[in-house]
């Protein structure tokens, strides 16, 4: 087995046990307790010590981990990721009858989506939620681990232009079919069954669907991946790897996790909010220094904002820009925009070239057509709060936002790779330049 199926492999599983953004953080939370890394608490006192591994979560569903150096450090590394895809969210008093036959749910969209892939294939529910205790109110993750519900197609004899194109409307085609007028007023108690208590305890939720189709190799050599969720839990997996395999590194280094960039990140624990910054100054002001020392340190930082790419779509060549034009499988792809969609400059571009250049890691370039808009991401956002250097990369991937999507078997493995030599690299940004030390 070579490296770039074992890579993408320890993905998918990864991605099969991680079907809603909590469960990411909870899977990645046992990752790092296994690799010796001291949970804390936003409201308790932080006692850290140089070479110190911590992390912390906020609301169950964004994650940041940090890695402090044995000898000091001139300021942050750190790659940031999201743990969200676009998913239908369960509202609500879900439970709908229709026709006196039929029970279905009430969802709303999370982010934009494809809805055309939703249908006919078999979903299921999970999230979070929150339960009566004998000391107060806890969380409890929930997973309905069976085929539950689909969301039927309306039939080619009752639509004739359905392959003409079709407008969605998420209130009434994509509610999913829950069971028969046998299954009403049973939603709940089945999500209570599954968090262990009952029914009358459930509080309230965080509920969305997921596709149940697992994730798998195909094409003539198996050289692509297909699964649910890899915008952008491939960035997320590749970069975690890279920082759980930094031993010794020679700055601070951090792993983010947000939540909510689907949605914009304008929620507490998106890259927009103060997470980024609450975290980085209670490190600085955890080892004795000053407000000066962060602003300081926040100068001579860099960022990696990760989130995956479009890849040129083989039916749909002239989508692409005419020149720069990613491909699955040829590696770290560097995103640039001029209207800053995307934080990439000739600086930190420089920088990403560098290291991948160092790690012999194949690097191309996305930009959008020049009469096509494209979206923002992690890096332009949580600079809102923190200012630093910063690049956007991803991996060249083809149906995102499809609650199936394809990408590069290979590709999972080079981003590992450029994450550990960026993590074990120490990066100093000063007005002169950038200085990189492996």
């Amino acid at each position: 087995m070579d490296e770039f199926y074992s890579s993408s492999e320890k993905l998918l599983k990864f991605i099969e046990k991680s079907p809603s953004c909590f469960h990411v953080v909870n899977n990645i939370s046992e990752e790092l307790e296994a690799k010796g890394y001291k949970k804390l608490s936003e409201n308790e006192r932080w006692e850290l010590t140089l070479g110190g591994r911590y992390y912390v979560v906020r609301n169950g569903s964004s994650l940041i981990a940090f890695h402090l150096p044995s000898k000091g450090y001139d300021g942050f590394q750190l790659i940031c990721s999201h743990s969200d895809s676009p998913t239908f969210k369960i509202k609500s008093n879900p439970e709908m009858e229709a026709d006196k036959k039929y029970t279905k749910l009430n969802v709303e969209k999370y982010g934009g989506m494809l809805c055309a892939p939703w249908f006919d294939r078999p979903l299921s529910v999970a999230g979070r939620v929150l339960v009566k205790a004998s000391d107060g109110i806890r969380p409890v993750l929930v997973n309905i681990d069976r085929d539950l519900l689909m969301i039927p197609n309306l039939a080619i004899h009752m639509n004739r232009n359905a392959n003409d194109g079709y407008t969605y409307n998420a209130q009434i085609d994509m509610c999913p079919v829950f069971g028969d007028e046998t299954a009403k007023d049973s939603f709940l108690s089945l999500i209570a069954q599954s968090a262990g208590t009952e029914k009358e305890n459930l509080l309230d939720m965080d509920l969305f669907l997921y596709n149940r189709q697992k994730g798998t190799f195909l094409g003539a050599q198996e050289e692509f991946i297909a699964s649910p969720r890899l915008d952008d839990l491939q960035c997320l997996y590749g970069s975690l790897q890279g920082f759980l395999n930094t031993e010794h590194p020679k700055n601070a280094v951090l792993f983010c996790a947000f939540d909510n960039e689907e949605t914009g990140s304008v929620s507490r624990q998106g890259a927009a909010s103060t997470f980024l910054q609450d975290v980085l100054k209670r490190i600085q002001f955890a080892m004795g220094n000053t407000q000066e020392d962060y602003l300081r340190a926040v100068a001579s930082s860099f960022m990696i904002s990760a989130d995956n790419a479009h890849a040129v779509h083989p039916n749909h060549m002239d989508k692409a820009d005419p020149v720069n034009r990613p491909q699955m499988n040829h590696g770290i792809v560097l995103k640039y925009n001029a209207n800053q969609k995307y934080t990439t400059d000739a600086v930190s571009a420089a920088v990403l070239r560098t290291l991948c250049s160092a790690g012999d890691i194949p690097l191309q370039v996305f930009t959008n057509r020049s009469d096509m808009a494209g979206g923002s991401t992690l890096g332009n956002l949580s600079n809102t709060q923190v200012s630093m250097r910063c690049a956007d990369v991803g991996l060249a991937q083809l149906a995102m936002h499809s609650p199936y999507e394809m990408a590069g078997k290979k590709d999972t493995y080079y981003f590992e790779k450029m994450a550990a030599l960026f993590y074990q690299s120490r990066i100093k940004v000063t007005e002169e330049g950038v200085f990189i030390k492996e």
